[in-house]
């Protein structure tokens, strides 16, 4: 399998996209094993390396280190998330612990901490590095010390204990939405029930009945499927029906429910925090970004809410007044908002959605070309 497994060879395509016509599902797991075996060797050479630490036989060999493990893990966390199956889920519920043990080995490694250190404090009084170079290794160190390599042996422990908890939980949350997604189907049978909805959305949702072996017209909460009928369909109480499987997904107290998972994935983010010497997991995280800091986004975020609570205030406002004219009787619902408001762009520039459709279809965009191509041949 290792032979023959099209991810471990370069990839002989445009721009060296990944072949996706010659992978299967059981070409990723060999695929990560090799790779972590792989990228444990890099690591392994690093801190064998007899001789002085230095940016170029330190920092930069863990820049290039487990490329092969980056590059496949890339494109199976796509596929999880964009074209998932159960195969490739149980590969991801057994991989991503290895992955979390193979980061938790990196960053918690004293003896490559240290030479990562001993570099660091050389440069301090160096400057041999350019600009890029000294953001790196900057980068590196403080990427140790954020991933627990000043933590004593009992708290890394535990920090190691609660990343990996956190991937699992990750994963799962991920997973019982998905089910959830796929699992609801809104099957409609009388025409009538179609009013308003796009041609094309239509016959997406009657190649789905059809596929599932059904009369009529399927629609689901993917995106494409649902934000049509959420904007263009006639029938109200279809849409509400659609907004609230759609918005209770992983919250129904069933097997699939992630309000658990939510709780125990604040605690140990709180926990994992204030280990590594921070309040809360916001300020943990804000640390290394332009914020700095959750006050300043509190700050931002009042700012912003004042500057554009009058203008969302007012767009509200017309929507309804919009509605109203339309004879809609009652209180403006969510299930109601994206339908009259895309009712009243149509009516106040004449334009909608459907009309720039076309230009952002390649599908379309393409057959248009090969038309006027053979219109001109003839």
């Amino acid at each position: 399998m290792i032979d023959n497994n099209p991810l471990l060879k370069p990839f002989e395509t445009p721009h060296q996209t990944a072949p996706f016509d010659q992978l299967t599902e059981d070409h990723f797991l060999p695929a990560f094993e090799h790779a972590l075996k792989e990228g444990r060797a890099d690591i392994h050479n690093i801190i064998n390396n007899p001789e002085t630490p230095t940016f170029e036989n330190t920092i930069e060999k863990m820049e290039k280190s487990a490329e092969l493990l980056g590059r496949i893990s890339s494109i199976f966390f796509n596929l999880n998330s964009a074209e998932t199956n159960d195969k490739i889920q149980s590969i991801a519920r057994e991989v991503s612990p290895m992955l979390s043990d193979f980061s938790n080995d990196i960053w918690l490694n004293e003896k490559l901490f240290e030479r990562v250190k001993k570099v660091y404090e050389n440069q301090k009084e160096s400057s041999s590095l350019n600009k890029e170079e000294q953001k790196l290794l900057e980068n590196t160190f403080k990427a140790f010390a954020r991933r627990g390599a000043l933590l004593n042996g009992k708290d890394k422990e535990r920090y190691r204990e609660i990343t990996s908890e956190l991937s699992k939980l990750s994963l799962q949350f991920g997973e019982n939405v998905l089910a959830e997604t796929n699992d609801f189907q809104l099957h409609i049978t009388n025409r009538k029930e179609l009013s308003g909805i796009p041609d094309d959305a239509i016959e997406a949702a009657a190649n789905r009945a059809q596929k599932a072996n059904k009369d009529g017209w399927i629609f689901t909460l993917h995106i494409p499927s649902y934000l049509p009928f959420m904007k263009y369909a006639d029938n109200r109480d279809l849409r509400e029906k659609l907004f609230r499987a759609y918005t209770s997904r992983g919250n129904k107290g069933n097997e699939r429910d992630n309000n658990e998972i939510i709780r125990k994935t604040v605690a140990l983010r709180m926990e994992r925090a204030k280990l590594l010497g921070h309040k809360n997991h916001a300020d943990y995280v804000l640390t290394e970004r332009m914020a700095k800091s959750p006050d300043k986004v509190t700050g931002f975020l009042n700012e912003l809410l004042e500057s554009s609570l009058p203008f969302a205030q007012q767009d509200v406002k017309e929507v309804e007044e919009f509605a109203k004219k339309e004879g809609f009787e009652g209180q403006l619902q969510r299930w109601d908002f994206a339908y009259y408001s895309e009712k009243l762009k149509t009516a106040s520039f004449n334009v909608s959605d459907e009309m720039t459709k076309p230009y952002f279809n390649w599908k379309k965009l393409n057959r248009a070309f090969l038309t006027s191509q053979t219109n001109c041949m003839a």
